[in-house]
């Protein structure tokens, strides 16, 4: 995933920080660890970005949380129905497991797709 370095779509697949993408926002990296899926650091360490830019900062991370959860839901619906060839009820049952399987996961990307909204890459703040 190196060579994606210095792109958004890096920091975003990584939960690095979005301006010198050199440690992880995160204070935990495994997202499944529940109580600490959304504990951030307050700053990065290396370029002393902060994370939360205002209060209630990723607020707006709940309404990108919904269409990353339709492509997860539609992706499971496509492998269900087409791929494995389950009946309706079958697949309605592997779309929620994946749901409720993949929370975790929506909520960092919907706020790593958030902040890089606001947040560009700066080559400079890296070598610092």
């Amino acid at each position: 995933m190196n060579f994606l370095k210095g792109t958004k779509i890096y920091s975003i697949m990584t939960g690095s920080c979005p301006v010198c993408q050199q440690e992880s926002m995160y204070q935990v990296s495994n997202p499944y660890k529940l109580n600490e899926t959304l504990k951030m650091h307050e700053r990065c360490s290396h370029c002393e970005t902060k994370y939360k830019i205002e209060p209630s900062f990723f607020y707006g991370a709940m309404y990108v949380s919904y269409p990353v959860g339709i492509i997860f839901a539609v992706s499971a619906f496509l492998i269900g129905y087409f791929l494995l060839k389950l009946n309706l009820v079958a697949t309605f049952l592997l779309i929620a497991a994946t749901m409720i399987i993949s929370l975790p996961i929506i909520l960092r990307l919907s706020r790593n797709i958030w902040i890089n909204f606001f947040m560009h890459y700066n080559k400079e703040k890296k070598l610092s």
